[in-house]
């Protein structure tokens, strides 16, 4: 069960994110923030994600998981500590959220890399499909978790500027704590020079394929809770905290109901199914989602984070099984975290679709986004139609380099 360590620390990571989201707003009523402020305060975990995932992922190519992964989990504990401290500080709570943005790139990049590892012979007993699936389940379940703890505990419990996040800095020890036991994967006779750039982006797979389907992975759940409950008007219904954390919660649980139908679709990977199948319902969930702004009603916000969050985990799991097959021996990391970019461009759809809503309304631009994700599903089919090349075929050896197998070393 070795494999049990990088998945808490991807679970933790993913609750570390997504549990700021119900606070938004807990922040606009005791703090007075205007929508812009909070805004670039959930923005701003970006900016930590993004290096965080590009550093850290070849890094832990290079030098080892437990090197990466352990300081990130530590750093996502600490920016639980911070945000405890920025109830009434604005800077505190833009330094928390930029810190769980630094530890979530590196634990997403180089924690999945980690699982994977523990996962497959001759530590573990399964196969790479099973490996993304684990990857998607703990991820997920943090997702759901973070916000809804977070929302609870902020509408009904004493303090809901500090209780909220006090589940996470308990959980995050616990991580450590298990961390301490999960064997190291990368050999340290194998250890490399680090390379900022995996291999496996340049393969024409990785460009006509995950990197298309990419950004749809992030873009559907974002739209599902942080733009489709303002557009109708949550924030005016009873118990709105509770509201926001349910939707946010339901969308990615149903990204982990869905991992029957993607173990299904699994059976033909090398067509990617998976993927193809996430777009067409992200493209369904945006026609949906046209419905429910036209129709102003609460309640269709349920549905639609039904369905946007099917789209999420077939999309998820597509894309790390492909990056699985493409990567290099020792890129891993440095192409999951390719991926993981990729896909929190998806992130700035809502942003995106606020500033287009002032040439048009939100029903219309909803139905263009759909038009986009299943042009998106069609471009991904053709690409996936193509003969499938490892990452190996795509670089050629340095001079002087020779192929080496990753062993496990126990430390």
């Amino acid at each position: 069960m070795a494999w049990l360590a990088p998945a808490a620390v991807l679970l933790g990571a993913a609750w570390g994110s997504n549990q700021f989201t119900p606070m938004l707003l807990v922040y606009r009523h005791t703090l007075g923030l205007s929508t812009g402020t909070l805004e670039a305060m959930f923005g701003v975990y970006a900016l930590g994600l993004i290096p965080g995932l590009l550093l850290a992922g070849p890094l832990s190519d290079a030098r080892g998981r437990r090197i990466v992964v352990v300081p990130a989990a530590a750093l996502g504990l600490a920016a639980s500590v911070v945000l405890i401290g920025g109830g009434h500080s604005v800077g505190l709570l833009f330094l928390g959220r930029l810190m769980a943005g630094v530890s979530s790139g590196a634990a997403f990049s180089a924690g999945t890399a980690w699982l994977r590892e523990t996962s497959l012979p001759p530590v573990g007993t399964t196969g790479p499909a099973g490996a993304a699936r684990r990857a998607v389940i703990a991820m997920t379940m943090g997702f759901a978790l973070g916000p809804l703890l977070a929302g609870t505990l902020a509408q009904w419990a004493p303090g809901p500027t500090i209780v909220p996040y006090l589940p996470h800095v308990v959980f995050m020890v616990g991580v450590l704590l298990l961390l301490s036991r999960a064997p190291e994967t990368i050999a340290r006779g194998a250890r490399r020079v680090t390379r900022l750039s995996a291999p496996g982006v340049r393969s024409r797979r990785f460009r006509r394929v995950v990197a298309p389907m990419a950004p749809w992975v992030f873009a559907a759940p974002a739209i599902a809770f942080a733009l489709l409950p303002s557009v109708v008007g949550a924030e005016h219904v009873t118990d709105a905290i509770a509201v926001a954390a349910v939707v946010t919660t339901l969308t990615a649980l149903a990204g982990v109901l869905i991992q029957p139908l993607a173990r299904r679709l699994e059976a033909h990977a090398a067509s990617n199914r998976a993927g193809i199948v996430g777009l067409t319902m992200t493209g369904g969930g945006l026609v949906l989602a046209a419905a429910t702004a036209q129709a102003q009603q609460p309640w269709l916000l349920l549905p639609c984070a039904i369905v946007l969050g099917c789209g999420y985990g077939l999309c998820l799991i597509a894309g790390l099984v492909e990056v699985q097959r493409l990567a290099h021996d020792d890129g891993l990391a440095g192409l999951t975290a390719a991926f993981y970019t990729l896909a929190y461009l998806g992130f700035a759809a809502p942003y995106l679709l606020a500033l287009a809503a002032h040439v048009a309304g939100y029903p219309v631009l909803l139905l263009i986004t759909a038009g986009l994700a299943l042009s998106t599903a069609a471009i991904v089919a053709r690409g996936s139609a193509e003969p499938t090349a490892s990452a190996a075929a795509v670089a050629e050896p340095r001079a002087g380099e020779h192929h080496r197998v990753r062993k496990p070393s126990v430390v």
